[in-house]
């Protein structure tokens, strides 16, 4: 067998089924593959060869045998950020921009591709989520693209933007009087009474692994190098957990030299589980209640947290949180520089990016990637007020004129 689950910690084989929990020791369940098998297909060139997503790597994903895959996601832009290291006075900055990832931009269609690869093997027709908004999104739309029925589950304060782009897509869409945490504990008990294949639940397993895939892309689009320091957002805690072992996978493969990586988690002050762990020096979380603009990442007892401290902690990295007017600083900062717009949680990377240059933990020398990991146009109300209505003027030149030199007066003040 190419890959099975396992418990994370008492390492019991579970084969392959929708589940997520050990019932042996009540412990994760992690994919685990055989990769003497795995090692043929997995040659730079026959990467290079494979289509420009995803499912280039199919051979380490764990998807069901004569999966056709039906949408091209991931193998999103990696940008060299200019403009962004200038300002904050480094030079190796990179960006992997998820912003504009298919189909519903946010990093969250890469794993609810392999969750729905694995939902159409199981024999699921209803799938579902509890989401904080962007899990949401990528749920409903694969959903219709696939011809599953749908069922999200969301905290009834998110974003409007979040909420319509579920809706849109004809998913039913149940909105609860809680957090994301409540939320969360409801799905568990729903996927205990109905035989749906709940895509952070029963088949968070599978889905997590579509995570690694951003591991993938960082190296193949750096030239097959690693970099030295990744900063990446947290919620759940997955997604730095998984880039971690994406990294591990591609050195015992032999397509990138050993090198160590530092994993920089970022997170809000207003929910911030796993980095105020870190900042403890404690192994384990003391769950948090949310009070963020970053609902995207406001998960107060992260399923994978305990995973994510470990990684951050065993790579000599470090983790941090910012208040919601940095947030919105660092958007702006963001989008002024390198014209990307992203939501609050690349706000939050960004923003924990900036106080690790200022105390040293990541050096100016040093080549760092950015996760920048949803679209700015879901949460564009964190700006409403940062930016005044101009009064309009005629249609004519001599209007644009003064207009113009009243700017001008505005923005260069004469020097005595």
């Amino acid at each position: 067998m190419r890959y099975e689950l396992r418990c994370r910690e008492c390492h019991k084989s579970w084969g392959n089924v929708p589940k997520s929990i050990c019932e042996d020791c009540f412990s994760p369940l992690e994919v685990f593959y055989d990769y003497d098998s795995i090692r043929p297909d997995v040659t730079r060139d026959k990467i290079a060869s494979g289509p420009p997503n995803i499912w280039r790597y199919s051979a380490l994903l764990p998807l069901p045998e004569n999966f056709e895959p039906t949408l091209p996601v991931g193998f999103t832009p990696f940008i060299k950020a200019s403009g962004l290291a200038r300002n904050i006075g480094t030079k190796n900055l990179y960006i992997k921009n998820d912003a504009v990832c298919l189909p519903t931009l946010s990093f969250k269609d890469r794993v609810v591709a392999v969750a729905l690869a694995n939902a159409r093997g199981f024999g699921f027709d209803t799938v579902s989520c509890s989401s904080t908004g962007n899990l949401a999104n990528a749920t409903a739309a694969q959903a219709a693209r696939n011809g599953f029925k749908c069922w999200i589950f969301i905290p009834a304060d998110l974003e409007q933007a979040k909420i319509i782009g579920t809706q849109v897509f004809g998913a039913k869409l149940v909105r609860i009087s809680g957090s994301y945490d409540q939320v969360n504990r409801l799905c568990s008990q729903i996927a205990d009474e109905h035989n749906w294949g709940f895509v952070n639940v029963n088949l968070r397993p599978y889905y997590a692994e579509g995570s690694k895939t951003v591991g993938y892309e960082i190296a193949e689009q750096l030239g097959w190098r690693l970099p030295d320091n990744v900063v990446c957002p947290m919620a759940g805690g997955s997604l730095i957990v998984k880039i971690k072992k994406a990294f591990n996978e591609l050195i015992q493969l032999g397509l990138v030299e050993p090198k160590p990586v530092k994993f920089f988690g970022a997170q809000a002050t207003g929910c911030s589980p796993i980095s105020t762990a870190v900042k403890l020096g404690n192994a384990d979380i003391e769950p948090q209640k949310p009070s963020t603009i970053a609902r995207s990442l406001a998960i107060g007892n992260p399923a994978d947290g305990h995973y994510a401290i470990q990684t951050i902690t065993q790579s000599g990295g470090w983790s941090e949180d910012v208040s919601d007017p940095e947030i919105v600083k660092s958007i702006q900062l963001l989008a002024e520089t390198e014209g990307i717009f992203t939501e609050t949680a690349g706000g939050v990377t960004l923003g924990c990016a900036r106080k690790l240059y200022k105390s040293d933990r990541i050096l100016p020398n040093e080549t760092t990637v950015l996760c920048i990991t949803g679209n700015g146009l879901k949460t564009t109300d964190v700006l409403t007020g940062e930016y005044e209505t101009e009064e309009p003027i005629a249609p004519k030149l001599a209007e644009f004129e003064k207009y113009l030199g009243q700017t001008l007066d505005v923005q260069e003040p004469v020097v005595a």
